[in-house]
């Protein structure tokens, strides 16, 4: 089933594999999206704003992850230490996640907890403080994990590919900032960005598990009215944000950043799909013949019969109006040239030929098998509501997610690797000078 979300629309979206999926809007504009799973005695729940990277004003660049550590430091009712030990006195877990779309602050829980999840999580949400003290603690500690991504290698060979790729557009900086916009950040600019996006018509809560959704909706309500929003206006929730026509430049060509590592972090790759491309089931099967497993062509080619590399696969990141793709090895400084060029014609055989009957096949299946192991948590069920809600305005079940993988041929995933050479190529080299 395929189902079309409408802003104030409500109702039953799904039944599939004996779970159910409802989506509810509160008077005031906060969705509700859960995903009933009998049998599970636990829950996991989100509470995502429709803000990330991509949304900051200049002068705000890292508020938006800076916020996600300053929620959990404090709330008008609730000191960092009570957050924390309120979910490690019930055995839970918590977190939070900023992307470049949306920010996400989740826990799981035991079914019976549930209810003191969600006050803690909507308090955290609708009532920071952003204590003057507790920000300047949190600024060392965000440059500290800016400073531990600078030196993996990894990390920084995939921020200058996005960055090559999604040539100057919000999209392609960092989620977490740089270290010159953390040191510039001012608590009003970060206050102001809280109170700009974190507001009722922009929060989507979504939970998975063993819960009952009226309940679940019952409990939102009242930790709402005794937060610190004012929840007594009827509003909308706010539209989705559409894709813009506009096209990403590429800064094509090879980039180098010289680091004195033992191996070298390569990636080649270009414009990819949105998140709502009808290619994108395509796509998914292409990267699994491509580079998704052990059996796939850049293993097989680079690792398998040359020993070029110990590490390589092939990826996309999908965003609402843009997206990109890449293929990866990890390799001595010496192979690098030879390696470039065996991942890039493995990309180019893609489109010159049909991969084989028996490839589409194993894909198939790869694909099929990691989509059901995925949904047999609960994590994974609440973040697919969340991404359906904000991302793509649509919910799909898992049995239309594999029909549609299914009715993918041999000639649709040669149109799209044809896509993705249309694009300029991209080439980041991360390791010693050559």
């Amino acid at each position: 089933m395929r189902v079309t979300i409408q802003p104030d629309t409500e109702g039953v979206l799904n039944a599939d594999a004996g779970t159910t999926v409802r989506r509810s809007v509160l008077p005031c504009g906060v969705r509700v999206l859960t995903e009933e799973m009998p049998g599970v005695r636990s829950v996991t729940i989100g509470y995502w704003i429709g803000v990330g990277s991509r949304h900051e004003a200049d002068h705000q660049y890292g508020s938006t992850h800076f916020l996600e550590h300053l929620l959990f430091k404090g709330t008008t009712k609730r000191s960092a230490l009570d957050i924390a030990a309120a979910f490690d006195a019930v055995g839970g877990e918590s977190n939070a996640a900023t992307g470049k779309e949306s920010t996400c602050y989740y826990a799981r829980v035991l079914d019976a907890d549930l209810p003191l999840a969600v006050d803690v999580l909507t308090d955290m949400v609708t009532s920071a403080v952003i204590d003057p003290e507790e920000m300047e603690t949190e600024r060392g500690v965000i440059l500290e994990e800016l400073a531990m991504a600078e030196d993996d290698p990894a990390d920084v060979a995939q921020e200058r590919f996005t960055a090559q790729v999604l040539d100057g557009h919000p999209l392609g900086r960092p989620i977490g900032g740089t270290p010159e916009a953390i040191e510039a950040a001012t608590r009003e600019d970060v206050v102001d960005h809280y109170r700009h996006w974190y507001r009722p018509e922009e929060l989507v809560i979504t939970a998975a598990g063993g819960l009952d959704h009226d309940q679940l909706c019952r409990m939102v309500s009242e930790a709402l009215e005794s937060s610190s929003w004012d929840i007594s206006i009827a509003s909308s929730p706010t539209p989705l944000k559409t894709a813009r026509d506009e096209v990403i430049p590429v800064r094509a060509g090879t980039e180098q950043i010289t680091k004195q590592v033992e191996q070298t972090q390569l990636l080649l790759g270009g414009r990819g799909f949105s998140a709502s491309d009808p290619d994108r089931f395509a796509l998914s099967l292409l990267h699994a013949v491509l580079g998704g497993g052990m059996s796939s062509r850049l293993f097989q080619e680079v690792r398998e019969k040359r020993g070029l590399a110990y590490a390589t696969y092939s990826f996309s990141a999908a965003f609402t109006d843009a997206g990109l793709y890449g293929l990866y090895a990890g390799c001595l400084p010496s192979k690098v040239e030879q390696v470039t060029a065996v991942m890039g014609e493995q990309l180019e055989r893609m489109a010159a030929e049909p991969v084989t009957e028996e490839e589409l096949t194993r894909a198939k299946g790869q694909l099929r098998g990691g989509t059901v192991l995925g949904m047999e948590e609960t994590a994974s069920r609440m973040n697919r509501l969340g991404r359906a809600e904000l991302v793509r305005g649509e919910f799909v079940d898992i049995s239309e997610t594999l029909a549609e993988v299914e009715a993918v041929t041999a000639a649709d995933i040669q149109k799209v690797a044809a896509r993705l050479l249309d694009s300029p190529r991209a080439v980041t080299v991360v390791g010693p000078a050559a």
